[in-house]
C-alpha cells in the first residue's frame, strides 16, 4: 500500500516530491528548481538570504562614489562632445571603461558586501550623478551634449550593475 502524501503548503494535492534540504513533500507550483534538485521556496529564500551580505551604510556610500564619479565621466563626456564626429567613437569606447572604473570603486567602497538592492542603488548613483550635466545641456540647447550623454548612460549604468552583480555576458 502506497502512501498518499500532501504538499506542504496546499495540503489537497497529492505529491511525491520532496525538497533536498528540508525533505518537506511539496507541489510543483511550491517548487524551486536547482541546478542539482529542486527545493521549497521557504528554502529557496533561506538560502539567497546568506548571499544579502550588505549593510545599512553600503547603500549610502555605494550611490555617493558611483554618482560623484558618474558626474566627473559626465563631465568628460560633455568635453568629448566639443570634439565632433570623432567623440562617438571616444563615447563608445570611454563609456565602458568609466562604468568600470565606478563598480570597481563602489566594490572597493562597499568592501565587496552584495545585495541586489545594493546593485540597483549604484546604477542609480549613476544616473543620478550625470543627471546635473544633461540637465544643463539640455537648458543650454546643446542637442549633441545630450545625446552624448544619453549614449554614456545607456552603456555606463547597465554595464555598473552587471558588473556588481556578477553577470557575465561574454565569457
Amino acid at each position: 500500500m502506497t502512501e498518499i502524501n500532501s504538499c506542504y503548503a496546499h495540503p489537497n494535492r497529492e505529491t511525491s516530491l520532496r525538497c533536498k534540504r528540508c525533505e518537506r513533500y511539496m507541489c510543483a507550483s511550491c517548487s524551486v528548481r536547482t541546478p542539482t534538485g529542486y527545493i521549497c521556496k521557504e528554502c529557496a529564500k533561506a538560502h539567497q538570504k546568506s548571499f544579502d551580505t550588505a549593510e545599512w551604510y553600503d547603500y549610502l556610500s555605494g550611490f555617493i562614489v558611483a554618482a560623484v564619479l558618474s558626474a566627473i565621466a559626465s563631465f568628460l563626456v560633455t568635453l568629448i562632445g566639443g570634439i565632433g564626429f570623432f567623440g562617438w567613437f571616444l563615447i563608445a569606447l570611454g563609456a565602458p571603461v568609466a562604468a568600470r572604473a565606478i563598480a570597481e570603486s563602489v566594490r572597493f567602497v562597499t568592501r565587496r558586501r552584495r545585495s541586489r538592492n545594493l546593485f540597483i542603488t549604484a546604477a542609480a548613483g549613476v544616473v543620478a550623478g550625470a543627471l546635473p550635466t544633461a540637465l544643463f545641456l539640455i537648458f543650454a540647447f546643446d542637442l549633441f551634449g545630450v545625446i552624448f550623454q544619453v549614449i554614456y548612460l545607456v552603456i555606463a549604468a547597465p554595464l555598473v550593475y552587471t558588473r556588481l552583480s556578477g553577470i557575465q555576458l561574454f565569457r
